[in-house]
């Protein structure tokens, strides 16, 4: 008798286990990121915004600077103001990654908080609106509407499957030691049901990637970060 108690309390508690796996199995790959934009909800900040828009399409370096705060935090490494900036990101060069980065941030929208007692403007909502509970160096977001999963990293490939603003776990770094590595364009992804598959690198972004915060001070919105990492 006291066998068969313990045998069905063993399988309880293994059911229990199972089912705890399970949720969170769910929880991780069934979630969607929504795209969000507050910036039009303020007349100032949508004005500057699509002036910084303007301007990084033109990559006008002298506007950037001029919205730049003096101390803009630039890297976890100590890096700030507009010296580093002019050091770490080479505007002028051809081969200089701050358009397109910038640009990247800029239109995937942002939303509003408070941080440290001073209302700032997060962009992109990839970074704010990840979800806390999620390793932002294992899990990405799909920032684009019927994007296609293939088996194989190229175009010609079979569809796995079809995702809308899905959070996938994503292979995300390259190293000697990493047998398999993201083809050029292209991120390996494991989809809600588990399948692997590619997505092609501009509908997916980690939450780590690069962000902007806005602040405005006496009366004249700044970028006070701009910064990568976690």
């Amino acid at each position: 008798m006291q066998k068969a108690t313990l045998r069905a309390i063993r399988q309880c508690v293994i059911a229990v286990l199972l089912i705890a796996v399970l949720s969170l199995t769910a929880t991780a790959s069934a979630r969607k990121l929504l795209p969000v934009d507050e910036g039009a909800k303020d007349a100032s900040f949508k004005t500057f915004r699509d002036s910084l828009i303007r301007a990084v399409r033109q990559r006008n370096t002298r506007f950037v600077l001029s919205v730049l705060h003096p101390r803009v935090h630039l890297s976890f490494g100590g890096h700030y103001g507009k010296k580093d900036f002019l050091e770490l990101w080479k505007p002028d060069s051809p081969k200089s990654e701050l358009w397109n980065e910038l640009s990247t941030a800029l239109l995937l929208g942002g939303t509003f908080g408070i941080s440290e007692g001073k209302r700032v403007f997060w962009a992109p909502y990839t970074f704010i609106a990840f979800p806390d509970d999620l390793d932002p160096y294992e899990y990405a977001a799909i920032i684009g509407e019927n994007v296609r999963v293939r088996s194989q990293p190229n175009t010609s490939a079979s569809i796995v499957t079809i995702l809308s603003y899905d959070i996938v776990k994503a292979t995300r770094l390259i190293t000697e030691n990493t047998r398999e590595v993201n083809p050029r364009g292209w991120v390996r992804v494991a989809v809600p049901d588990g399948r692997n598959g590619y997505v092609a690198s501009k509908y997916i972004r980690w939450p780590i990637e690069y962000r902007l915060s806005f602040e405005r001070i006496r009366g004249k919105w700044l970028i006070t970060a701009f910064i990568g990492g976690d």
